[in-house]
């Protein structure tokens, strides 16, 4: 199947991603302020999409990141390894006060009319100290690698994780890897250092390597400076917004030969309406409307990048890929923590019409 990208059949590694690691508290419906315990979910956006590959997909999957030797590493080590996700760390030593710390996500789902609340500390974070010249790109790609990932939360980290992106994209082109990049526009991480001003100039320069960009519209006009079309969308379901885009993007991108994001109408935090669409090579794609009770809403995203990755590397058409993502991600909000537990049956049943009756 063409995608107008030169797809790599027999390498040794079928996804990379580059990314910050994190482990995630989750009280679950209680409010941070009155809980008492807490589930711990390890995540990242570039690792969860590698995760879910890896887990759910049966591909071989890859993470370039830091790593702190201290407990809380171990942790987030052992969930690394668990999901079948090979690792390219680089160590930093923990001095027992103050990091480098692998930073942490606080989130309560909410419940009916009281919506999820996400903040962080990412203090002193190992991550952000990343920078060009910290891995051997060379002999990283030496296996073979068939798609390089990373995303914009890593770009947003601090002055030269986006270097560092740069390096790293530059490297997979040289090794004939196709590059995708995640916008994921989040203003209170660029607000520390630069603003929207440097998250234009860092991401516009990522973007110039990339082949594929996942990000809705609001993330296009934010992350890379695109103007919207002047009439707003009938809904959050309606594509005619993000696909009115597309021309702006791949005139300033004409590299670019993929768009893709999900489309998501929110109801209540346990009611979502749920589709996904893909702008592929001039030619447009929608997944169906399905009606998600969700039970946790973070890593859905990542879940439809994940299948719709799956779909292109596995020789699917762009519809079928584009319903593979939509499916898993769809999955993916009905199990706590940011990673799948999904089988590949499962999604490739939703996908095709599947329902929730019971399986005996």
């Amino acid at each position: 199947m063409s995608y107008s990208m030169n797809l790599n059949t027999e390498d040794a590694m079928d996804l990379l991603s580059l990314g910050a690691l994190v482990h995630r508290l989750d009280p679950g419906i209680i409010p941070f302020r009155k809980a008492t315990h807490c589930d711990i979910h390890v995540s990242g956006g570039e690792f969860n999409v590698a995760a879910n590959l890896a887990d759910c997909f049966g591909l071989k999957t890859g993470i370039v990141t830091a790593m702190v030797n201290y407990p809380i590493g171990d942790l987030i080590a052992e969930r690394v390894k668990a999901m079948g996700v090979t690792h390219f760390y680089k160590y930093f030593e923990h001095n027992g006060v103050t990091g480098p710390n692998m930073a942490t996500v606080y989130s309560d789902r909410g419940q009916g009319i009281r919506a999820p609340v996400v903040f962080y500390n990412r203090a002193n974070e190992a991550a952000a100290q990343l920078k060009p010249g910290d891995f051997d790109w060379d002999k990283i790609f030496a296996g073979g690698v068939r798609w390089f990932n990373s995303g914009g939360i890593f770009a947003a980290l601090s002055e030269t994780t986006g270097q560092l992106i740069i390096e790293g994209m530059k490297a997979a082109k040289a090794h004939g890897a196709i590059t995708s990049f995640d916008l994921n526009y989040r203003a209170k991480l660029w607000n520390l250092w630069g603003g929207h001003e440097a998250a234009l100039k860092v991401l516009r320069g990522i973007v110039e390597h990339v082949d594929v960009i996942v990000g809705n519209e609001e993330d296009l006009q934010m992350g890379l400076g695109i103007t919207g079309p002047e009439v707003a969308a009938k809904s959050k379901l309606d594509p005619s917004v993000f696909f009115g885009m597309i021309d702006k993007v791949t005139a300033m991108y004409p590299n670019i030969k993929v768009v893709a994001t999900t489309l998501r109408e929110v109801h209540s935090t346990n009611r979502h309406s749920w589709s996904a669409v893909a702008w592929v090579n001039g030619k447009t794609y929608q997944a169906p409307t399905c009606e998600l009770d969700v039970m946790d809403r973070v890593g859905g995203g990542d879940g439809y990048a994940a299948g719709f990755f799956y779909g292109l590397l596995s020789g699917a058409s762009v519809q079928e890929a584009v319903n593979l993502g939509w499916a898993h991600g769809a999955l993916l909000t009905t199990y706590p923590g940011d990673t799948t537990m999904a089988t590949v049956d499962q999604v490739q049943a939703f996908a095709k019409g599947g329902s929730a009756r019971i399986q005996r």
